[in-house]
């Protein structure tokens, strides 16, 4: 997994350019994730998509994503905990799964709609419990709409289900969130999860939901890198500290090219 972000670097440093990746005024393609909550993007029909996540604890995620179809998208995903670092490896049992499929095109009036399902979860996986420590979304219904407003601002709704309900938290919950683009290449995303499934104080969550927030700069022909501070609002009760720190690493391209 190191050779993988090893690659991903050195391709950044042999191909930079001014063509745009997830973030900024001149980006390129949609923001499919703004930390661990899903929007209404999508990977458009004939380009793939590869995305990491390296998070606190050593743990490694990544995804590959191809647009299939207008409107519909295709992913799977794998990692673990203590990948990076030393000490044991902590394979996840199964691979993630990601399908989304939008129903309705932003208009001037009405926001983008897309429906999915969404099974990687993140963080240490809790076998007793059957969870990851950052529940997966499930079956999820996403809304996003753009505005003008010093570049662009751009806001989002989505209300999932997931299917790690072992711990009794099994209930429909609700996030909403922002991206802010800041010039051409950079842009400021946030999202409160209200954790109305992870809200048991008997288990993991305290019930102050989950604040996150992050930056997004695009520095090179499709590759976007990811600065995110999670759990702002110390949430996790297994947790020590508050503001788990994580960097994600995304590369798009054509098929076709």
């Amino acid at each position: 997994m190191k050779k993988v972000i090893l690659l991903y670097f050195c391709f950044l440093i042999s191909s930079y350019s001014f063509c745009q990746g997830t973030a900024g005024e001149s980006a390129k393609y949609e923001n499919r994730m703004l930390i661990d909550m899903p929007t209404a993007g999508i990977l458009e029909k004939g380009f793939v998509g590869a995305t990491s996540d390296v998070l606190p604890g050593g743990a490694l995620i990544t995804i590959l994503e191809v647009g299939v179809f207008d409107n519909i998208s295709f992913g799977i995903s794998y990692g673990g905990d203590n990948i990076i670092g030393s000490g044991p490896l902590g394979w996840y049992k199964y691979p993630g799964i990601n399908l989304r499929f939008r129903l309705f095109n932003e208009s001037f009036g009405l926001p983008a709609l897309t429906f999915g399902f969404d099974s990687q979860g993140k963080g240490h996986y809790f076998d007793s419990s059957g969870r990851y420590a950052v529940k997966s979304p499930g079956f999820f219904g996403a809304v996003s709409k753009n505005f003008a407003f010093l570049g662009f601002f751009s806001v989002h709704g989505t209300l999932n289900y997931s299917m790690e309900n072992k711990d009794g938290d099994n209930y429909v919950n609700i996030s909403m969130g922002f991206e802010k683009t800041v010039g051409s290449t950079l842009s400021v995303v946030g999202e409160y999860d209200f954790a109305l499934n992870d809200n048991n104080t008997k288990y993991f969550g305290s019930g102050k939901g989950y604040l996150n927030m992050g930056l997004r700069w695009v520095m090179g022909e499709g590759f976007t890198l990811g600065f995110d501070l999670r759990d702002l609002l110390n949430n996790q009760k297994w947790s020590p500290t508050t503001a788990d720190r994580s960097i994600k690493i995304e590369y798009i391209k054509s098929i076709f090219k």
